[in-house]
């Protein structure tokens, strides 16, 4: 795989080298044979998925965990060119009342939390009983404690969605916790889709196979705007930040960030499943990750992430809140008026998204640059 740019013009300029723009590389190259610059920032592919062998040989996530799961099978089969998968259903404990108990919650949680022994019928009762209504659902608040009350939504959700938003439920978008299923069965998995794995060798690999074609070029520890003016290139490819293109003319965008902190342990394990919540608000960190769950990684060692939100960083999370929606929607404005230059993926569209759907928006784009 090339690391420097070789080529004088360039058909495509694509600024970010993760799923987004890697996507958009691979398919701009190989289905209509354009010349492809990608550059970022960081001195490595792979964005935030980036993944990498520790000191001690045991492979870990960088950025914190990214567990792979779909339902689409149009994405899947795209990506399963550059990888092979290795099954992996994700599954969360959480320190509530000095026990550890599934999330999201579901009847082993309720029945462990209250010392009953409840059937499904009898925990959806259960909730029902506790439930409050609410007369207008705006805020992740309302969400929550219209499924499960009060006491529920105070043991798994107020402190720690302060500590990761850095904001009480009350003040968030409703989408936030909207996304967080209740389940009245033992299903303890994370995620209900179809496909649910992770790529065999990690997903560097998976990116370095998506970017070893001779029409791309790839330039890493870049900064885009220090070097625009010396590339020569037709259409531009934005995966950063959308306000910082616009040099942040109406103000920047409110992101929230985190701050890791990565540990090996001369042990084989550390914990039960591959991550653990820790919702209480005076514990500063949110969740611990144990990377040989996900990875399915035999080594005598084992890593593992710790995740602390906060202010100043990267940007990784929209905050979802409606003002931040309407400054968005400001830069979206220019953007449309702005030719050729596409923005995509979470910073360019200010938006959370799952990889998959990430990879999704990127074929999208595609399909409509090859009909253009």
């Amino acid at each position: 795989m090339k690391i420097n740019s070789s080529q004088k013009y360039y058909d495509y300029l694509i600024v970010g080298a993760g799923f987004a723009g890697a996507t958009l590389a691979e398919r701009l190259a190989t289905q209509l044979n354009k010349k492809v610059l990608i550059i970022d920032k960081r001195p490595h592919i792979g964005g935030n998925a980036y993944d990498c062998l520790n000191d001690a040989g045991v492979l870990f996530h960088l950025y914190g965990p990214h567990i792979f799961h779909t339902n689409s099978e149009r994405i899947i089969e795209y990506l399963s060119n550059f990888t092979e998968w290795i099954p992996y259903e994700h599954r969360v404990l959480a320190d509530v009342d000095g026990k550890l108990v599934p999330v999201p919650i579901n009847l082993t949680t309720i029945n462990t939390l209250y010392g009953l022994n409840l059937e499904a019928d009898g925990a959806e009762a259960f909730l029902a009983s506790r439930a409050e209504p609410v007369a207008k659902i705006a805020t992740s608040e309302d969400v929550v404690v219209s499924k499960v009350g009060r006491d529920l939504y105070q043991k798994f959700f107020r402190g720690y969605t302060r500590k990761q938003w850095g904001l009480d439920p009350s003040e968030l978008d409703k989408t936030v916790t909207a996304r967080v299923p209740t389940r009245t069965t033992t299903d303890d998995r994370y995620f209900n889709d179809t496909y649910q794995c992770m790529p065999t060798n990690g997903y560097t690999e998976l990116f370095k196979k998506m970017l070893s074609h001779p029409n791309i070029d790839i330039m890493l520890d870049t900064d885009y705007f220090k070097v625009k003016d010396y590339i020569e290139f037709q259409n531009l490819i934005y995966t950063g930040p959308i306000d910082e293109y616009f040099n942040y003319c109406y103000g920047k965008l409110p992101y929230r960030s985190l701050k890791f902190e990565h540990k090996t342990l001369q042990q084989e394990w550390f914990q039960a499943v591959g991550v653990v919540n820790y919702p209480k608000e005076e514990t500063p960190y949110t969740r611990i990750t144990e990377y040989k769950h996900l990875t399915g990684q035999k080594h005598r060692y084992t890593s593992l992430t710790w995740e602390y939100p906060c202010a100043d960083g990267d940007p990784y999370y929209p905050i979802p809140r409606q003002e931040n929606h309407d400054l968005y929607k400001k830069y979206e404005a220019l953007a449309e008026q702005t030719p050729n230059v596409v923005f995509l993926g979470r910073l360019g569209s200010y938006r959370y998204y799952n990889m998959d759907q990430i990879v999704g928006q990127a074929l999208a784009v595609f399909n409509r640059l090859s009909t253009s």
